[in-house]
């Protein structure tokens, strides 16, 4: 299917701007608020794949701007089908319904298919599960709205409609969706509670790390403490932004990293992983409009290292 659009700037669209004699915008606003069936990170992601024209030349770049007189032209590709093996996995569901689900993820399955996982991932386990899910995530992570890493569980909500996919992700972008974490971290934090807000990108000499960088991309963690255990501390983190390991970076920048954090911390025997996990989800139903809130149990190893530090502090 292909969207050809001819650019017609109204003037109202730039009443605001400063310079009101330069009529531009960016690429992926324009066409965000030309096309309001299709998501703006859809567009990006459009854009990105050399799916959209500008005066019949590729473009690329999401920041590109347009001005009044450009042609777009928007290509969007025919659906593909997944090519993915449903496989029946034991799913712990805390929620479902005809347009979502919310499953407490276990250690060390893989969200979606990825190298070196191309197989046995919760994706799969849902194929075997559901009828259909949304695409809007692309064919290798339908359904998806947001992730957790490998060995980090708890509360992930699936979309299986694309309205449903939507919603959820406009919650979570508009930062009205609340995701709750617990943490044991190393050390004990010297206040009860703060707010860590530091651009968080790609480790410079790293490429599987992510590291507090200056020209990263915005993000911002709230944490309380819940319990000290002695050299240890239980803590609640509430995510404002979702960036890959955000919550682990962010501890292990102010000098507590998460107990048993492989990458950013150190190793603990007694874990899988690390001691990090997403406890309460909360929204609104993006259909129904009904206030949901899912509470995930603490994995196993998690509450018995929990016990025993307890015990001894």
């Amino acid at each position: 299917m292909t969207h050809h659009i001819a650019v017609e700037f109204p003037p109202e669209l730039f009443q605001n701007n400063i310079h009101t004699n330069i009529q531009t915008e960016r690429l992926d606003s324009y066409l965000a608020q030309k096309l309001e069936d299709i998501s703006r990170s859809q567009i990006q992601k459009l854009i990105q794949q050399g799916c959209v024209q500008i005066n019949e030349w590729v473009c690329t770049e999401k920041k590109t701007v347009v001005k009044v007189g450009d042609r777009l032209i928007l290509e969007i590709p025919e659906i593909q089908p997944l090519d993915l093996e449903p496989q029946a996995m034991a799913l712990d569901i805390l929620y479902e319904d005809e347009y979502l689900l919310v499953i407490n993820k276990p250690v060390g399955l893989v969200v979606h298919p990825a190298p070196g996982h191309s197989d046995r991932t919760l994706v799969n386990a849902l194929l075997a599960h559901c009828t259909n899910l949304s695409g809007i995530n692309g064919i290798q992570r339908p359904g998806i709205v947001h992730r957790l890493d490998k060995d980090t569980s708890g509360a992930i909500v699936v979309a299986k409609t694309d309205l449903a996919h939507q919603g959820l992700q406009a919650q979570i972008q508009a930062k009205t969706a609340r995701r709750e974490y617990l943490g044991i971290v190393n050390g004990a934090p010297k206040t009860l509670s703060g707010t860590i807000n530091a651009a968080i990108g790609r480790h410079k000499t790293d490429r599987k790390k992510m590291a507090v960088i200056e020209n990263g991309r915005s993000a911002i963690t709230h944490w309380e403490v819940q319990e000290r255990l002695g050299n240890y501390t239980l803590v609640k983190f509430d995510l404002e932004t979702g960036r890959t390991h955000q919550i682990r970076v962010h501890a292990a920048y102010i000098g507590h990293a998460i107990a048993g954090d492989p990458i950013y911390g150190r190793i603990i025997s007694q874990l899988k992983g690390q001691a990090l996990h997403a406890w309460r989800l909360s929204f609104i139903h993006p259909i129904s409009g009904v206030p949901i809130v899912a509470i995930a149990p603490l994995n196993l190893a998690f509450n018995k290292f929990l016990t025993q530090l307890r015990k001894f502090s």
